[in-house]
């Protein structure tokens, strides 16, 4: 059962996502059913019990075919939207690296993904020439996890969620 639940004030998402990059480069899902034309992370929700490293694992195997082990826990990620039914959601995503792995590197523009929804596929996204992209999260755009591996906290508002 995945870690998301409905309340009625809206809704709550617990997930993990990785960051796969090569230099430049990240590795991006996406949905060409969706209504919205948009990249989002390999990831996907924690399931009820599962820790957070084994999320991981079993997102990049469903999404990628890979066994991978992981590295760190880069960043936490807040988000706070309204999804295309109008349902408010707040979301909490941790972000993870990878160890170094070939394999990962390799997959091909277009693969299909086990794990998500039909039609779902990767991608390699060229973070110097995506102009004209919706890439979630956005973060995405502008750190560099390779280089800087100090944790980080981001907070994202698409609209203000008045706490009561």
């Amino acid at each position: 059962m995945d870690c998301t639940f409905l309340t009625e004030r809206g809704k709550f998402n617990f997930r993990v996502g990785v960051i796969i990059t090569d230099g430049r480069k990240i590795l991006m899902a996406r949905n060409p059913q969706e209504k919205r034309r948009f990249y989002y992370s390999v990831g996907g929700r924690v399931k009820l019990g599962e820790s957070l490293t084994d999320a991981v694992k079993r997102e990049v195997r469903e999404e990628t075919g890979i066994d991978c082990e992981v590295d760190r826990l880069a960043c936490i990620h807040e988000n706070f939207f309204t999804d295309d039914g109008g349902v408010p959601f707040h979301e909490v995503s941790c972000f993870f690296t990878l160890k170094p792995d070939e394999r990962l590197r390799h997959i091909a523009d277009g693969s299909r993904t086990d794990g998500g929804p039909a039609g779902e596929y990767l991608t390699w996204i060229d973070l110097d020439d995506c102009e004209g992209l919706t890439i979630y999260p956005e973060f995405f755009l502008t750190e560099d996890f390779e280089r800087n591996t100090e944790f980080r906290h981001f907070i994202t508002r698409d609209y203000a969620f008045e706490v009561k």
